[in-house]
């Protein structure tokens, strides 16, 4: 199959989309993966479907007991290429839910009989793909997430400056006592309905659909642990501080441990997941 492949790419690049002979008729794209064991780009022709206006592919294989390879590809790494003869442009493939897979292949069925018979030769379920195009004009969750970030980050100079004023020992200590107790609360009760929002709803959900992402979501979600007990340790010394008494530098080196942490999270958060939020839950 890889001299024929080889025969199809060239046609489809050649022709600008226009195949013809033995293609014409044909309505494919060129989906350019990352190989899972060698990391090399592979290049596979493929015939899609436009459904409700998304593109999709099916890993049929025509029918083979095995997944194909480009499948097993976008499991590893969920960022292709996708060629259409006439453009190029980046896109993350989604593998929907089971629900949502049946659905499709309803419609995909409906519209090209041919995959009923590619499943009715292989015990596997055919898996069914969504490649979503990366549009950096299209808002979504992604851009919500990092609207609540730049709050939070907000948040946290307006604490780092209350911190600064307790360490300078500036007029009117108690009332900024009060009132860096009052912030601090509501900082943590933000960040923390935050976190467990992405715990228990965006990241399962992420997961699901980007089976390459579940790494990074298990690590930004143990970094939710590590961030919790930050939390929890700075609130304790902002509520018990006392003008007098207690360390203020030792308040501002712990705030400015847990700002450090954050913001470290917030950055590597919004590299990995911006992108898929944002095509999976459009604005």
């Amino acid at each position: 199959m890889t001299g024929f492949n080889d025969q199809v790419i060239e046609e489809l690049r050649r022709s600008n989309g226009e195949l013809g002979g033995m293609f014409e008729g044909w309505k494919l794209i060129l989906l350019t993966t990352t190989g899972a064991k060698s990391g090399r780009r592979r290049t596979n022709p493929l015939g899609y479907l436009d459904i409700d206006g998304k593109t999709v592919v099916v890993a049929s294989n025509m029918g083979a007991p095995a997944h194909p390879g480009w499948y097993h590809n976008i499991r590893r790494d969920h960022r292709v290429t996708i060629e259409t003869g006439t453009e190029t442009y980046e896109a993350i493939a989604a593998i929907p839910p089971a629900a949502e897979r049946d659905a499709l292949f309803v419609k995909v069925v409906a519209a090209e009989p041919g995959f009923a018979e590619y499943q009715a030769k292989t015990t596997r379920e055919l898996p069914v793909v969504i490649l979503h195009r990366i549009d950096d004009r299209v808002r979504g969750m992604g851009d919500f997430l990092v609207e609540v970030h730049e709050w939070l980050r907000e948040e946290l100079k307006t604490l780092r400056a209350g911190v600064d004023d307790l360490v300078a020992g500036r007029a009117g200590v108690l009332t900024m006592e009060k009132s860096l107790r009052a912030h601090c609360v509501s900082f943590c009760e933000a960040l923390t309905k935050h976190h467990t929002g992405e715990d228990m709803g965006a990241f399962p959900m992420l997961a699901q659909r980007f089976p390459a992402l579940a790494p990074v979501l298990t690590k930004l979600g143990e970094d939710h642990v590590v961030v919790a007990e930050l939390q929890k340790r700075i609130r304790e010394l902002v509520e018990a501080y006392v003008h007098g008494e207690s360390d203020p530098v030792r308040l501002r080196d712990e705030f400015d441990v847990l700002a450090g942490k954050l913001e470290a999270h917030f950055a590597h958060e919004e590299r990995a997941v911006v992108a898929a939020l944002n095509v999976t839950a459009p604005g």
